[in-house]
């Protein structure tokens, strides 16, 4: 028998997954989560809303080992085409539309993520800061380094639509 996602209700909010979202095998969804079409939640990754609201907008990614959690009062969205890399960690942020969070970076509660930016690999984003539309933010604590430039705009949307793709790619795999 194939390994299946954990998907479960807290405190009376269940998860509503739209039909074309993909979870993978090992994958965790607990509570108040909305997952948009085109979304993915990859392997060992946990999206866990039993302190408030999680929304994953369209064609946007979980990967691998990620950890994603709200406290009371902190709601976690992140909006359309955005990537959060391998074993990254999101906290009661909001994270807009074509971003790319890089692996192993953590953002922290009221922190506020302006589309088209780049968190680097490792960066922390500390508790409440605003980062401006089209920023590149690095370092421990992060700060903007720079604007990103169109070409790197363009690779954080390439990113993003090729992991709907490898989505399908799994989903079918699975189901075959």
């Amino acid at each position: 028998m194939a390994e299946q996602a954990l998907i479960t209700g807290m405190g009376g909010k269940e998860p509503d997954i739209d039909v074309d979202a993909y979870l993978a095998p090992t994958s965790v969804v607990i509570g108040e989560v909305t997952l948009a079409p085109g979304s993915s939640v990859w392997y060992q990754a946990v999206l866990r809303a039993d302190c408030g609201p999680i929304t994953l907008g369209p064609d946007s990614n979980i990967q691998d080992n990620c950890s994603v959690h709200t406290d009371p009062g902190f709601p976690l969205t992140v909006g359309a085409r955005v990537s959060v890399g391998h074993n990254a960690v999101l906290h009661g942020c909001v994270i807009e539309d074509d971003v790319l969070v890089g692996m192993g970076a953590t953002v922290l509660n009221g922190a506020h993520i302006g589309a088209g930016s780049l968190v680097a690999a490792q960066a922390l984003v500390p508790q409440g800061m605003q980062v401006p539309p089209g920023s590149l933010v690095a370092g421990v604590p992060a700060k903007v380094k720079r604007p990103l430039t169109a070409e790197e705009l363009e690779s954080i949307r390439f990113n993003a639509a090729g992991y709907v793709e490898l989505a399908k790619a799994h989903r079918a795999a699975h189901e075959g």
